[in-house]
């Protein structure tokens, strides 16, 4: 117990020297293009990439360290990549960074050095489960591990199909300012989010199985706490409130997180949706 004490200390420090050098280059990016929308594509492979670290560097069984390094290889490269395409090619900056420009004004290079380093310590909090699962000393995969993949490729697969649905909503003219409803968009206003949530139950899980791998839990939990209640689901909603005409009625007759069939009216799902968005 010990040697895994002292070998997850002595990684994860190294994952965080990474993530901060990482992060300070994508910021010195960011001082010359005055676009920091690319945080978002260094946080998704950067925990790609101190996975592949711990991996190569742990002593942990053999097969344990593959998967971790396979799991968030495509999770983090599939993510980066589509955000990559979604938010930096060919756009301008995103809206949440606009927004912390104009706020900080002369103070922002200092301030997104500042913010790009929280991110740091994000990704170096994210990739905790990769590496306890690297530190799993028992030989082979057993039932748990298993499980856990199984529930990373159900995560996996759900937000890859939601991603795509709205791709192809939003690549259609004739859908411009309008809420997406079909496919898995018409039982879940955050189907994405929902399945990005399954993903990470998926990596906990595996990591179970191993010494302190209950301690990966606290990753899926937060994400949800940020979903609900910081960065993700209420900006998102007001948002979509201020530009879609219709995304009300939307809110009334769909879940907001769990997919579940569309209704014509839902009380509980309404007050649901006041508190989210409080």
């Amino acid at each position: 117990m010990r040697r895994v004490t002292g070998s997850f200390v002595a990684l994860l420090a190294l994952g965080a020297v990474l993530a901060s050098a990482a992060m300070t280059c994508l910021w010195l990016i960011q001082v010359r293009t005055h676009d920091a929308s690319h945080v978002d594509v260094g946080w998704a492979t950067g925990i790609a990439v101190l996975a592949v670290v711990y991996a190569l560097l742990a002593d942990g069984s053999v097969a344990h360290r593959v998967l971790a390094a396979v799991l968030a290889t495509i999770w983090g490269w599939r993510l980066g990549l589509y955000l990559l395409r979604d938010r930096v090619l060919g756009r301008e900056e995103d809206g949440r960074y606009r927004t912390l420009r104009a706020k900080w004004g002369s103070r922002a290079d200092r301030n997104f050095f500042l913010f790009f380093q929280l991110q740091a310590l994000f990704v170096v909090f994210f990739s905790l489960p990769y590496l306890l699962i690297c530190l799993d000393p028992h030989a082979g995969l057993g039932l748990l591990e298993w499980m856990g993949a199984v529930v990373w490729a159900i995560g996996n697969a759900g937000a890859i199909t939601a991603d795509r649905q709205l791709a192809r909503w939003r690549s259609n003219p004739e859908n411009h300012g309008r809420t997406a409803r079909t496919g898995l968009w018409a039982w879940s206003r955050h189907p994405n989010y929902f399945f990005e949530s399954v993903t990470w139950c998926g990596v906990a899980l595996v990591a179970t199985a191993g010494p302190w791998g209950w301690v990966s839990w606290i990753v899926p939990a937060a994400l949800l706490f940020l979903l609900f209640r910081v960065t993700g689901i209420p900006a998102t909603e007001a948002q979509a409130l201020r530009s879609r005409a219709d995304y009300a009625d939307y809110q009334r007759t769909t879940s907001v997180f769990v997919p579940l069939p569309p209704r014509a009216d839902d009380a509980q799902n309404d007050s649901l949706d006041r508190r989210v968005t409080s």
